[in-house]
């Protein structure tokens, strides 16, 4: 036969064709399984793990390990993670939130955002031991800056600041909770469309009334799924609180490092308890964000 092809081709054409169909139709289901996978051995499996050891003693089920979360101690860690937490998000929020409209000004030079989205990628990533040694270089009671202010007059320790203290972690935090704020609002800002203005403007709203009935109300969803990943980031966050205070601040972190890893009050099913304990307030702070984020979009319909 003349220009066809021979039957075996035909076979072999109709095989490779099935096999395709055949992986173009599992293969993604391979890889969502592999993620599902993942989700169960490292998410879902240790928070089973973790509830069991609360709920569960020597003697079968039992609240004391999750009651004995209000003694003096471990209550006074969840109030400092909480207040550390919120004062961060705040500053970073504020700080993140206004950086970000002023790169974007249509005044602004364009190396200027090029710039601060570059120092911004680099910051967020910026944590832990090498944050806390670079703030105890310049802010520690013998930093530069410290020894520079006393030169010129300003005792910042005398007047009550410490880097070692609540404040101090606040003020460390925010060198990368505001670059990490700016990442996340930056699209929303640029989603706020010159038209709406334009419009608000021709109306004879004033600025305020324009932020406070158009622009917020726009920008409210994202500003809040900032604040409460910027909560999420300082509330568990330890190597930065642990290197900088040398663990001498009550947090719910370092209180779990402590009776875990500490050769005096070893006790796992305190350090379980005080993590079911943290995944409860990160619990309560997505429940009020989706109520919150669902109020908000009413506007939209």
């Amino acid at each position: 036969m003349v220009g066809g092809p021979s039957a075996p081709q035909r076979v072999v054409s109709a095989g490779s064709g099935g096999f395709g169909a055949l992986a173009g139709r599992f293969l993604p289901w391979f890889f969502v399984g592999l993620f599902l996978l993942f989700v169960v051995a490292f998410l879902i499996a240790p928070t089973v793990v973790l509830v069991v050891q609360t709920f569960i003693g020597d003697n079968g089920f039992t609240l004391s390990y999750l009651t004995g979360l209000w003694d003096y101690q471990y209550r006074v860690a969840f109030e400092n993670s909480i207040i550390l937490g919120i004062a961060s998000a705040l500053v970073g929020l504020v700080g993140g939130t206004f950086l970000a409209y002023s790169t974007l000004q249509p005044g602004a030079p364009p190396i200027l955002r090029s710039i601060v989205t570059s120092f911004s990628a680099v910051a967020t990533n910026f944590a832990g031991v090498p944050l806390a040694f670079a703030f105890i270089s310049t802010l520690g009671s013998l930093g530069m800056v410290t020894i520079g202010l006393k030169h010129i007059g300003i005792n910042i320790y005398a007047m009550g600041f410490s880097l070692y203290s609540l404040t101090g972690l606040t003020v460390t935090f925010a060198y990368f909770q505001i670059p990490l704020m700016l990442i996340i609002i930056t699209p929303a800002i640029e989603g706020l469309r010159s038209q709406w203005r334009e419009a608000s403007d021709g109306l004879g709203a004033t600025s305020f009334q324009y932020w406070r009935m158009i622009g917020l109300p726009i920008l409210f969803p994202s500003l809040l799924g900032g604040f409460l990943l910027l909560f999420g980031s300082a509330f568990s966050a330890f190597a930065t609180p642990y290197a900088l205070t040398d663990g001498n601040i009550a947090l719910v972190t370092i209180d779990i490092s402590n009776v875990l890893s500490g050769n005096v009050m070893s006790d796992p099913q305190v350090g379980a308890a005080l993590s079911t304990g943290m995944i409860l307030v990160m619990a309560i702070v997505l429940i009020i964000y989706s109520l919150t984020a669902r109020y908000a979009a009413r506007w939209k319909r």
